[in-house]
């Protein structure tokens, strides 16, 4: 039976949610802008789109006064530091972050301004420095009585990924396996989320890894038209579809529930259940940190 979501009263927190244009996040931005968050912050870096998504959250909900739209392309990583420095700068707390945004792309290589796989980026990359620069900001923010939340949308996928330091950014060039990069990129999202979980146990922030569901979003939308196509009638075809409002319900589901306080967890349609075993191995997580860490630092990302 799917997850129910109820209401909540978010009037103290401020919350950062990316991917928030397309799919789920369009939804989840619409939910949480009803629960009448203090401030909601929407990165984009589509200004028509950033619009369009007030614009939507207005026809629901006709409260789009606490709900902003900030410039921020997650395929540059001086976007997301800039981002970070406005933030911290000109808001200054932070008590749910939700690392929503991410894509698919199959059987290419595509290469950010940073020199980096797209997907290795969006994905993992850009979100772990996000994470970084931001954490400061929510320890000083949160207490007993009001936890942070830190949330990962992930996938399935997960359970196909390996961790490959030969080829995190795809040095080798690309697989040419269905979802190989997608799901090697939402692994190490899983792994990152369950070490952050370990290093601010005592902060009162709790870390989240999600699985909305199999659903039919933009995600895919570097790939060509033919693969898509395929992919949507595989899905058809697998009866397993979630509605996009569900999915934004089972991302949203554990995050907010106050059954939920246990961290490092990993949650398939809202549901707790067990990721690749890879995310339990100590010597990978670490070398994953701070490979990651050092690929930032770098870039004089950090």
């Amino acid at each position: 039976m799917p997850v129910k979501l109820d209401n909540h009263d978010l009037s103290r927190h401020v919350i950062i949610l990316t991917g928030a244009t397309d799919g789920i996040g369009k939804e989840m931005a619409r939910i949480l802008a009803g629960f009448n968050p203090k401030r909601l912050i929407l990165p984009a870096r589509n200004k028509e789109k950033g619009n369009a998504l007030l614009e939507y959250i207005k026809s629901s909900n006709e409260n789009v006064n606490n709900v902003e739209i900030w410039e921020m392309d997650l395929a540059d990583l001086q976007s997301v530091k800039k981002f970070a420095n406005k933030f911290i700068k000109e808001v200054g707390e932070l008590h749910i972050l939700i690392n929503n945004a991410g894509l698919i792309v199959q059987n290419q290589l595509i290469k950010t301004k940073d020199n980096l796989e797209v997907q290795f980026q969006v994905n993992h990359l850009a979100p772990f420095l996000l994470t970084l620069l931001l954490l400061d900001t929510m320890k000083k923010s949160v207490s007993a009585e009001l936890p942070g939340k830190i949330a990962s949308t992930g996938s399935e996928a997960n359970k196909l990924g390996v961790i490959d330091f030969d080829n995190l950014n795809l040095e080798k060039g690309a697989y040419w396996v269905p979802f190989k990069t997608y799901g090697n990129t939402k692994l190490m999202s899983v792994i990152i989320t369950k070490e952050l979980s370990r290093i601010v146990q005592n902060e009162n922030i709790t870390t989240y890894s999600l699985h909305p569901g199999l659903i039919k979003t933009n995600i895919g939308h570097k790939n060509n038209f033919y693969l898509n196509y395929f992919l949507n009638i595989l899905l058809k075809i697998s009866g397993a579809e979630s509605t996009i409002e569900q999915g934004a319900i089972n991302v949203l589901y554990p995050v907010l529930s106050l059954e939920n306080k246990e961290t490092g967890k990993y949650y398939n349609e809202g549901i707790e259940d067990e990721p690749n075993k890879v995310v339990y191995d100590q010597e990978i997580t670490k070398k994953l940190w701070n490979v990651s860490e050092q690929i930032l630092k770098d870039r004089g990302m950090i």
